[in-house]
């Protein structure tokens, strides 16, 4: 799922994905191969996939939000004979792959940004800057919301959320108004929630570069979704699905997903298994910032199976 901007497009919504020559460098499609796109979005890397393993070439594309599903289908209408598309998170990736009795495959790539379709759609509650429901889901059919975590959880499970997953410096100050002030009455809008954030932190920080409440919500979206726990059983799980030359390239957007993939590289790096390909996270060109800033946190890790 990639953080990238809209293209008009005929045929629904499209996107310029991030990071795109770069990742397919480094995935190295090649002709007839199996490759999955664990997070579809709304099939921008996949289309580029496709392209590169020709007709005899498959494409599996899982992602959690059905509603990018049914726009990606959309989009790659030309290559659907290709294609299995599979509305599921990508920690369930093995599971998913046996059902349908594939063992192996050549590539995975994962893309752990947000859709701007995502974030542009007020009703999904995933920005701060626009009214809407504290939502947060990005699997439409889970039943645990934004709304569900901050009225049920303690103050000390709130405080560890913002600190662990949002690293906000005044995660006691946050935890404890929103706390206070759900003991009033019910906190149930994006602007309740960055209301409450704002009044909690002190007037200085209101004047940094990115608006204040950032850290908040991304915390509480990681939480909601259980990404970072998702990451890695995706990581784990995916150990001994590629054929040798195989690789796993994964697209990041913050230091805790960078972390966790570093160092499961690196660990399997350490065990022979894996060659790692890049020392360092790849970064996007200052073009692509340019073109979209959206892009601009975004890191590249691959390796290659041995």
């Amino acid at each position: 799922m990639n953080i990238e901007p809209h293209e008009a497009r005929d045929n629904g919504p499209s996107h310029a994905p991030v990071m795109l020559q770069e990742a397919l460098t480094y995935l190295n499609p090649q002709p007839e191969g199996i490759f999955v796109d664990g997070t579809l979005g709304l099939g921008g890397h996949s289309r580029a996939i496709l392209q590169q393993i020709g007709p005899k070439g498959r494409l599996i594309g899982l992602d959690c939000d059905a509603s990018a599903i049914e726009i990606a289908k959309k989009n790659l209408i030309d290559f659907n004979n290709q294609c299995l598309f599979i509305h599921s998170n990508y920690r369930d990736l093995c599971k998913q792959l046996q059902a349908r009795q594939i063992k192996q495959i050549d590539g995975l790539l994962v893309d752990l940004g947000l859709s701007s379709f995502q974030i542009d759609d007020p009703e999904r509650g995933f920005s701060l800057r626009s009214m809407g429901p504290l939502d947060m889901r990005m699997d439409q059919s889970e039943q645990f919301s934004a709304f569900d975590l901050i009225h049920s959880l303690s103050e000390k499970e709130l405080d560890s959320i913002l600190d662990n997953f949002g690293q906000e410096r005044w995660h006691h100050r946050i935890a404890r108004l929103l706390v206070a002030q759900r003991s009033k009455q019910p906190i149930e809008t994006t602007q309740d929630l960055t209301r409450i954030v704002l009044s909690a932190l002190p007037a200085k920080r209101n004047r940094q570069k990115i608006h204040p409440a950032t850290r908040t919500f991304q915390a509480i979206r990681i939480a909601v979704n259980r990404e970072l726990e998702s990451l890695e059983a995706l990581l784990k799980e995916s150990e001994f699905l590629l054929k040798k030359g195989g690789r796993i390239a994964v697209i990041s957007f913050h230091s805790l997903e960078d972390r966790i993939v570093k160092n499961v590289f690196r660990d399997w790096g350490k065990e022979g298994k894996y060659q790692v390909l890049l020392k360092k996270p790849l970064r996007p060109t200052e073009e692509e910032v340019k073109q979209n800033p959206r892009a601009r946190s975004a890191r590249l890790r691959a390796v290659e199976r041995i």
